[in-house]
């Protein structure tokens, strides 16, 4: 009995034992979990408590006289005067006398035609004028001689020695011979007509220019066919060269719908040839072409060059900057410009985040275009404050911060 009892006690110690450290690792176990979130709150304090690192824009006053980019748009260069110079009748090409980039003044020769049938139908013209010219005189002697034979026979009638019928005779030869004179001027009129016409097709196997320009292409070759129309085979040429009046050189570009109010007539520009992107031309605005492409929903601007150069040449690609005076602010002085990453675009109201005094603050904005990168400030920022353009995303209201790099 005794012995059954004090085995018992001996197992009430060890469970009262094994509670008393379970209980002491429990409190240690909450002690940790206790150390650890003080830890982290205090780390979170800390790292409230340091300023955010941002960096910052400082806005600028905007010189009112100061043209800038208002709109920045790309076309090509392209000549207002041009052609593809061709023939007037069809026939064998016998000399070509151009070669690509040739100088030519308006009327020079630049081909020949063959012009054997041309010519021999002017010299049969010719003669048959000739011919003609020399019935007339023939005739001419005629009346002139019975103009005279009827005067000697007038007289003689009157004085009875010849009768009224030799009188007649002599009035009807001379109105014959007057309607012969008559039908063979008309005659001679249309043979010299005639002349014309195959001296005219005879001038016309000979292609001229019809401007000063430069020969951009050589389209035939001597021994070829021309033709003013195509001859639908594919063997008949239907022009000896193009010619370009490099005089008539402009800029064609397509301005979007959205942003033609930018745009208007003898407004400057910049122009920059993909080939020389370094080199700024100075042009205008020349005129805005009354329609629109409603596939692109573009709108075709014609843009003139202040002053040509050699370097120009049509079909170069081209980039062209509009400019103008800076956009008004609400309160009539020219309006600020602040980098677009910036703004915080919103539905309601866009704002950005304005550094003053090592904190952050909140700045609603009203915006006007965006030009190259930037976006015009109507209202809401004045010269000389710190706009925040990097690190917006942990920003909120009165955080500190402090600029990268100090």
């Amino acid at each position: 009995m005794n012995t059954d009892e004090t085995g018992l006690d001996g197992l009430k110690l060890d469970r009262e034992a094994e509670e008393v450290v379970f209980q002491t690792r429990r409190r240690w176990r909450w002690g940790w979990l206790v150390a650890l979130v003080l830890l982290g709150a205090g780390a979170a304090w800390l790292m409230r408590s340091r300023p955010v690192p941002v960096r910052v824009y400082v806005v600028t006053a905007v010189d009112p006289t100061e043209q800038r980019t208002l709109l920045n748009s790309s076309g090509y260069v392209t000549a207002r005067r041009q052609a593809t110079v061709s023939s007037k009748i069809t026939g064998k090409i016998a000399e070509v006398r151009v070669e690509e980039g040739q100088r030519v003044k308006a009327g020079e020769v630049l081909a020949r035609l063959d012009d054997v049938n041309a010519r021999a139908n002017l010299e049969l013209a010719t003669a048959q004028v000739a011919a003609a010219k020399a019935a007339l005189e023939e005739t001419r002697a005629e009346l002139d001689v019975a103009l005279r034979e009827l005067e000697r026979i007038r007289r003689l009638t009157a004085n009875g020695v010849t009768t009224e019928s030799d009188l007649d005779q002599a009035k009807g030869r001379v109105d014959v011979l007057q309607a012969r004179l008559e039908r063979q001027i008309r005659e001679a009129t249309v043979a010299e007509r005639q002349q014309a016409v195959y001296a005219q097709q005879v001038e016309d196997t000979i292609i001229r220019a019809p401007f000063d320009g430069v020969v951009t292409t050589k389209d035939a070759q001597p021994g070829e066919m021309i033709s003013p129309v195509s001859a639908g085979g594919g063997y008949t040429r239907t022009g000896i060269c193009t010619l370009v009046d490099m005089n008539s050189l402009e800029i064609e570009v397509d301005v979007s719908e959205s942003r033609l109010g930018r745009v208007r007539e003898g407004q400057p520009v910049i122009a920059r040839l993909d080939a020389y992107p370094e080199w700024e031309i100075p042009g205008h605005v020349i005129a805005i072409i009354p329609t629109a492409d409603r596939q692109k929903a573009t709108v075709k601007v014609r843009v003139g060059f202040e002053q040509l150069d050699p370097r120009i040449l049509p079909e170069m690609a081209v980039r062209v900057a509009f400019l103008g005076p800076p956009p008004l602010g609400t309160d009539g002085r020219p309006a600020v410009f602040v980098p677009v990453t910036s703004v915080v675009r919103e539905t309601d109201q866009d704002h950005v985040w304005v550094m003053a005094e090592g904190r952050a603050h909140r700045r609603e904005v009203k915006l006007g275009p965006e030009l190259d990168g930037e976006v015009a400030v109507l209202e809401g920022l004045q010269p000389g404050e710190k706009v925040i353009i990097q690190g917006l995303d942990r920003l909120r209201e009165g955080i500190r911060v402090t600029e990268a790099g100090t």
